[in-house]
């Protein structure tokens, strides 16, 4: 069958004026792919064996009908299959794309198991969503009836946006606030442009505000407007602030130019992408074009910085790892996504100073693993005498994020946290100890995953439906 359209394209090339003759190619273009990327689909989803213990699911976060959707998209039962999805998972395109299937679904397939390659559970997600946005099948979240009790939402990042979606499903009115000129939060700043594509992202806010949620941009909550009065506008309010505080480095020259921060360099590239202009980006302070770029790291955000570099058109690229590349905490596809981009790994490997006031290279102290720590995880040591210069043009810190003080910066010191600055919320909830307010994502677990943001969202959603619930009923008596 795909000869036909391939045929077709050689005649329009040779007989058809320039401006129809692309706009045919185009056309026959998505045709073919469409029929590949439905027949895979199929072939992927025909695979899954149904087993009578679906580990897949089990190990999902939001715990998906995987299975059951598989089975409808095998058939060619695509709506169905959309509509299973989404009914456990918010933005199931985000999590098609982005997830790390390797360590949940896919990697625990009953199939991946028996040694004959895992069923492609992400890559099917993300085609059946992408279907449903073009089909127009997926719904506004707008409810049948209004309700009027208000819900303000700190946070336009995927917890905050899953809550979100479903308070005004329910009719709730739905407020959110946040520090950035762009809902998403790290979905829309942090994550590449080539694992997550920004007008996915945006497409979905703008189904939101579609159904009538509200958005407070460029709100810094603590300066711009408080705590204490967003709480006092609305009946219950919803921490999802996630965390953006900066591990940093230490040891000698770690203060020169061109050591960065990870955040600051993929917002800078992902500003770029929406045409923005980035002074930091223009100067080259945030652009490793034609530089050695060495990311300090070893987390799914390092992979994200590494392959950026890449892609700017860097001269070389090497990720340091204190530890070896099976205690490597991001995900082993995204190592062997940016080796396969040429970018060199030296596990083992942890910095040990800087040389030049603008940096010139890494002074890098080689390790091994010693004993275990508390968690059976073996603790690197550094192995005496073993140090070399890495040239480096620019240095990425890409050690992981911590949460801001936020009892300081909103003055509100009731609010509780735990010694890691993450607020102390009830588990399946997110009922902090200060009445009507909840928190979710990794302000409350630390640095986590979307997925994990999502379920949070949609679980503290409901608690505080069951809330206003109560409340209403209150009234009414």
């Amino acid at each position: 069958m795909a000869k036909q359209p391939m045929l077709k394209f050689v005649s329009v090339e040779r007989d058809m004026p320039e401006k129809r003759d692309a706009s045919l190619r185009k056309q026959d273009f998505h045709e073919i792919y469409a029929e590949f990327a439905d027949a895979k689909a199929r072939e992927q989803a025909g695979r899954c064996s149904q087993c009578g213990v679906p580990y897949c699911q089990s190990h999902c976060p939001l715990h998906n009908n995987i299975p059951d959707w598989l089975r409808l998209t095998a058939e060619g039962r695509l709506r169905e299959a959309y509509e299973l999805s989404q009914a456990t998972n918010t933005f199931p395109e985000i999590c098609g794309r982005i997830c790390p299937q390797d360590r949940l679904c896919e990697g625990n397939c009953v199939i991946e198991k028996s040694g004959h390659g895992t069923v492609t559970i992400g890559a099917v997600e993300k085609y059946i969503t992408d279907t449903a946005w073009e089909k127009g099948w997926v719904d506004v979240p707008s409810p049948d009836e209004e309700r009027s009790e208000s819900v303000g939402i700190i946070g336009a990042g995927p917890g905050g946006l899953a809550a979100a979606d479903v308070l005004r499903r329910a009719g709730v009115q739905v407020t959110i606030y946040d520090r950035y000129d762009r809902a998403g939060g790290l979905m829309t700043y942090g994550i590449p442009g080539f694992k997550l594509e920004k007008d996915v992202v945006m497409r979905r806010i703008a189904q939101l505000e579609r159904g009538g949620v509200e958005f407070v941009l460029n709100c810094n909550v603590g300066e711009d407007l408080s705590f204490a009065a967003i709480r006092g506008k609305h009946d219950a309010v919803l921490i999802a602030t996630g965390v953006y505080e900066s591990r940093e480095l230490n040891g000698p020259g770690a203060g020169a130019r061109g050591i960065v921060r990870a955040i600051d360099y993929l917002t800078a590239s992902n500003r770029v992408s929406f045409g923005d202009e980035v002074p930091e980006f223009t100067s080259g302070e945030l652009n490793a074009q034609g530089k050695r770029v060495v990311v300090i790291g070893g987390g799914d955000t390092a992979m994200d910085c590494v392959r950026t570099a890449v892609r700017q058109g860097a001269e070389s690229v090497k990720c340091l790892y204190r530890r070896d590349r099976a205690n490597m905490p991001g995900s082993q596809r995204e190592v062997a996504n940016a080796e396969e981009e040429g970018i060199v790994f030296e596990w083992l490997s942890a910095p040990k100073g800087f040389v030049g006031d603008a940096v010139e290279a890494v002074k890098v102290q080689q390790m091994r693993l010693g004993a275990p720590d508390a968690t059976g995880r073996q603790a690197p040591e550094e192995i005496e005498g073993a140090v070399v210069d890495e040239p480096a043009d620019l240095v990425i810190k890409a050690l992981g994020f911590e949460a801001e003080d936020l009892p300081a910066l909103w003055d509100e010191p009731e609010l509780e946290v735990t010694r890691w600055g993450t607020v102390k919320a009830e588990f399946g909830t997110g009922r902090t100890a200060l009445p009507g307010v909840y928190a979710v994502g990794d302000i409350v677990r630390g640095a986590s995953l979307v997925v994990w943001a999502i379920r949070d969202g949609r679980d503290a959603a409901e608690a505080i439906l069951s809330e206003l619930g109560g409340v209403q009923a209150m009234a009414a008596e």
